[in-house]
């Protein structure tokens, strides 16, 4: 094969029309205004990089209460019909998700009664009138409700932003008699503060609860991983997705993910939030699955199953140093 010129390799090419990355010390191998970009870039990441770990002040000394040695949040997305509806989904995948108001919901509920867990329902404002006589009930059993905004998804325009939020907050307070605490969404900080939350459980910067820092002000963030959540395994059909992209595990094989999950923390004296969603997790085998799961937590001494608004201010009433902050 015929060599290529080397005004080829000096522009930083190879033979078959990739770019060459230089090398330690193969300081001629591009030009220097190249040189000086890729630096530029490299300097500019790092600094970014540098910001958003200021970001960040992570728990260290969870101390929960009683002597406990890991919190357990049981958490459950009402969002139902809603992210199918708004993706023009065909009929047989809505009818999934309204499998969740009509049956799901019911099982969860008798489930948690009989372990004696309190919940949290993160719970879109529409969610309230499409599913009215299920979310009374969960208000009634004393479960907690917190913001999934207005129809499962946030909005661009900022101005909506706010209507969306103010919105569900009203059709929440009115339906718990209190108004929520927390959200699980993409709301922008400064937005879900305002709103007088104390707590986002959304993002996995990590495993134990951390705060966020920005302007000044402070949000605590309860960690929700995606290999801890029902849809990553159960949710067939997920958003239109191809064949390929289906997703229908075997409960034994995520009952057994989800209890190694569980031992790890509990040897950590961490912190686990697992996240439902009643249109998937409420099929007859599945809430079996979940019933031995919560059987095994119990069999071990020192699991506090709280809600996630006791596990925020349980967090939040901690001395500072009990995190762990980046530096400004």
């Amino acid at each position: 094969m015929t060599a290529a010129p080397a005004s080829v390799w000096a522009a930083g090419q190879t033979s078959r029309g990739m770019t060459r990355h230089p090398t330690p010390g193969d300081k001629g191998s591009l030009p220097l205004s190249s040189r000086e970009s890729l630096l530029a870039e490299l300097e500019e990441l790092q600094a970014a990089t540098q910001a958003r770990r200021r970001r960040y002040c992570h728990l260290t000394q969870p101390n929960w209460p009683d002597g406990a040695r890991i919190a357990v949040n049981f958490t459950f997305d009402v969002d139902h019909v809603l992210s199918r509806t708004a993706n023009d989904e065909p009929p047989m995948q809505v009818a999934k998700g309204e499998f969740g108001g009509r049956v799901g919901a019911w099982r969860t509920l008798e489930l948690l009664d009989r372990h004696g867990i309190v919940g949290t329902f993160f719970t879109p404002g529409r969610s309230v009138d499409l599913y009215p006589s299920v979310l009374r009930e969960i208000a009634e059993r004393g479960h907690e409700f917190a913001d999934h905004m207005w129809e499962h998804y946030v909005p661009a325009d900022p101005v909506v932003q706010r209507d969306h939020m103010l919105r569900t907050r009203d059709v929440l307070t009115e339906l718990a008699g209190r108004p929520p605490v927390g959200t699980r969404s993409s709301y922008p900080d400064a937005l879900v503060l305002e709103m007088g939350y104390i707590y986002n459980s959304h993002g996995f910067a990590s495993p134990l609860p951390f705060k966020v820092r920005r302007d000044g002000k402070e949000l605590l963030n309860l960690s929700v991983h995606l290999a801890i959540d029902d849809a990553m395994y159960f949710n067939y059909g997920w958003i239109g997705s191809a064949a390929s992209a289906q997703r229908l595990s075997d409960q034994d094989l995520v009952l057994d993910i989800w209890w190694q999950a569980f031992q790890q923390q509990y040897e950590a004296g961490g912190y686990l939030n697992i996240a439902l969603h009643p249109f998937i997790i409420g099929h007859s085998a599945r809430i079996a699955m979940l019933d031995e799961l919560i059987t095994r937590m119990k069999s071990l001494p020192g699991v506090w199953f709280a809600n996630s608004e006791d596990v925020a201010r349980h967090c939040l009433a901690l001395p500072s140093e009990a995190f762990a902050c980046n530096e400004e």
